[in-house]
This record gives structure tokens, sequence and C-alpha cells, in this order.
């Protein structure tokens, strides 16, 4: 399995990256794409939307089920990966960068602190 390191991980594995200005992008990790198997459909709510931590911002059908997405931190919805919509086999074929779903501003910045590591996420997946 795919785990970059500069990436931190939920227990519902959901992988965020902080790009380093007050922002992040949230995806599905490669463990998540390859257990729900062939993705059919990306729903995510769209820009402008806000939440807060453990808060839904879309679902993800594959061919068997059909899986909600949590949100990791608080935040409000500033872009979709709108590619999903024609293409959503990018979140199996590459979950980390051309599957990436939405980009957000963290309302709550020092929950990224508190996330899971690559390596305690590994442990869970193991």
């Amino acid at each position: 399995m795919n785990v970059p390191s500069e990436l931190k991980y939920t227990r519902e594995h959901e992988w965020i990256r902080d790009n380093g200005d007050g922002t992040a992008t949230i995806g599905i990790t490669d463990f998540a794409q390859s257990e729900l198997g062939d993705i059919v459909f990306v729903e995510l709510e769209e820009a402008g939307y806000e939440f807060t931590k453990d808060d839904t911002f879309g679902t993800v059908e594959a061919v068997k089920t059909v899986s909600d997405l949590y949100a990791p931190v608080d935040g409000e919805v500033l872009e979709i990966n709108e590619d999903l919509e024609d293409e959503p086999e990018m979140v199996n074929d590459d979950p980390y960068e051309g599957g990436w779903m939405i980009k957000i501003k963290m309302t709550n910045p020092d929950q990224f602190k508190d996330l899971m590591s690559a390596e305690d996420y590994q442990d869970i997946i193991a």
C-alpha cells in the first residue's frame, strides 16, 4: 500500500495535505480505494460548503457499495475536483494526486497536527 509520509490520515481512510497557506487538499487513501474496488461515481459538496470535523463532505460509489467521506478537520470547501465527475476511476488510479477530492480553507488548523502520521496509519491497515 502506498502511504505517503508527508500526509496526515484518519481512521476513516481519508488523507489530508497541508498546502502551507491555511488550505488543505483531501482525498481517500490507496487502502480505501483498493477496499472499495472500482469507483464509478463521486459526489462532493460544492464550493462554499462549511463543515466541522467528522461531517460528511460527499460520497464515493463503487460497484459494490457507497461510502461516506468524512472531514478530517473543520473547514470550508474552496474547490472540488471536477475531473472526477467524468473520470471517477482517477481515485483508483492515482488517489493522492489526480484523484484528490476537495480543497478546503481550514478553519481550525490546530486539528491538523492531531491526525495520524503515515506510520500510525500503516499500523491500523496492517
